[in-house]
């Protein structure tokens, strides 16, 4: 499992918190409740919620993963060790806004351009900040993850190429084992045409505009390799253009976008002392 969390932790606990050991009691027990400030896609608590009980906290989701949350709406509630519980806070709320927020835009991207290629999918890119955790979340808002690292497919980019050349690279790289599809980016509507003579699995279009995406869309099918060589589309995609993209009849949009630029959902937590019953 990823220590995301275990390793934010321990850097925002730093040597100890100091304001929660001196100010509450070391046996004294809070109960949080977990609020949505806006309108989301939730995305993050059956990470979260594994990892806070690990700390000896009891946590109940409300709202699951995949599942629509209201403004106002509690999504999860948290019982403990109150210095437990007020030293995660904050590390459980950034993980929890971010990955949300990412699921979110992820699913209204998809919303928006479902009528008009619903075959198309929309991918994340190596562009994260808490990587696994950024590519779970898109996937919980119905995206693709593409690689999570680098050892998942072979992807000859503009740098190797300018090294050896493109069928320099995929010669060398055929020796691969063949659970691994071979990618190629190319940045031409000609060097394109020259790579489905190749034998690869994926053309990755960089920087393309609309038009030149649907001439290599056209001469795949020209050539009969429709269905066989798989074409992705990506740089410069956006919200406002996507669309225009998923047009093209292109097969994978992959988005930057998705985890650099995507705006963190606001939640709060609102904690209070639990009364213990009396036995």
């Amino acid at each position: 499992m990823i220590d995301t969390f275990g390793r934010l932790l321990r850097e925002d606990i730093g040597f100890g918190d100091i304001t929660s050991q001196l100010a509450i009691p070391e046996d004294l027990s809070a109960q949080a409740k977990v609020i949505a400030k806006e309108a989301c896609l939730i995305a993050g608590l059956a990470y979260l919620s594994e990892n806070v009980t690990k700390l000896g906290l009891k946590v109940t989701v409300l709202i699951k993963d995949g599942e629509n949350a209201e403004k106002g709406d509690i999504v999860a509630l948290i019982e403990g060790n109150a210095r437990k519980v007020l030293a995660m806070e904050r590390v459980f709320l950034n993980i929890l806004g971010r990955m949300s927020g990412i699921a979110t835009t992820t699913r209204r991207i998809l919303n928006k351009i479902n009528k008009t290629n619903p075959n198309v999918r929309i991918a994340a890119t190596r562009k994260t900040l808490l990587g696994p955790l950024d590519k779970m979340a898109v996937i919980v808002g119905g995206g693709d993850p593409h690689r999570w690292n680098l050892s998942d497919h072979i992807l000859i980019k503009d740098s190797h190429i300018a090294l050896v050349g493109i069928e320099e690279a995929v010669k060398r790289v055929k020796k691969k084992s063949f659970i691994r599809k071979i990618e190629v980016e190319v940045e031409t509507v000609e060097d394109a045409f020259k790579v489905m003579n190749l034998g690869v699995d994926i053309i990755l279009l960089d920087n393309f505009k609309p038009k030149e995406v649907s001439q290599v869309v056209k001469e795949l099918g020209d050539r009969g390799l429709k269905g066989k060589i798989i074409l992705e589309a990506s740089g410069g995609i956006n919200e406002e253009n996507v669309k225009e993209y998923a047009e093209c009849g292109v097969d994978v949009i992959s988005m930057g976008l998705l985890t650099h630029s995507t705006k963190s959902i606001d939640f709060s937590i609102e904690t209070q002392r639990k009364m213990i019953p009396q036995v």
